[in-house]
């Protein structure tokens, strides 16, 4: 084999084994119910968030309260997100007519939060956030401060289950029947 021949090939295996590496670091975590070591209130500051919508009228997550809560930390330049909202979508049509309330918080600006929604037809609340809003989320594991990120109340209130990184349909309509079955 000639030295270039094979000097790219090795070049060209070691740049997939690296990338490689890399999504193994940084793939999604696995999803899991609130960390143990974080008490079930300890999503008291995502629901005493009040933020705008891309109209810019003020949106209170605390009115929702009595619901099945699910907050998604997203973006349009985040492609996971981008990926994961349609399947929010879908859930949310399914639970219309249940005591259960989606609401995006965008980390964006609200011309683009309300372009994605009306192209997209997202069914539930979008609300405006600046970068630093995440700050909320890293007593509840995402101490990178990273998107997608979601957190799920309970009717009560409490947080039931978090994830950073993109949740699957299934999964998604799984937790929230859960917490419908229960109290």
């Amino acid at each position: 084999m000639k030295p270039l021949v094979r000097n790219t090939l090795i070049l060209a295996v070691a740049a997939v084994a690296g990338f490689a590496g890399y999504l193994t670091r940084h793939a999604a975590s696995p999803s899991r119910p609130a960390p143990p070591q974080v008490a079930r209130d300890a999503g008291a500051p995502i629901l005493a968030l009040e933020l705008p919508d891309s109209n810019g009228q003020p949106q209170a997550l605390a009115q929702w309260r009595g619901k099945v809560l699910v907050v998604n930390f997203w973006a349009t330049w985040c492609p996971p997100c981008l990926r994961e909202i349609p399947e929010f979508a879908a859930v949310s049509r399914r639970f219309a007519d249940a005591p259960v309330q989606f609401v995006g918080i965008g980390i964006d600006q609200p011309d683009n939060v309300r372009r994605f929604s009306e192209e997209n037809k997202v069914p539930y609340p979008l609300l405006i956030a600046p970068l630093q809003t995440l700050a909320v989320t890293s007593a509840l594991g995402n101490t990178s401060q990273a998107l997608p990120f979601t957190a799920i109340f309970d009717r009560q209130g409490e947080l039931d289950f978090v994830k950073l990184g993109t949740l699957n349909e299934a999964e998604l309509e799984g937790k929230i029947r859960a917490l419908l079955a229960s109290r």
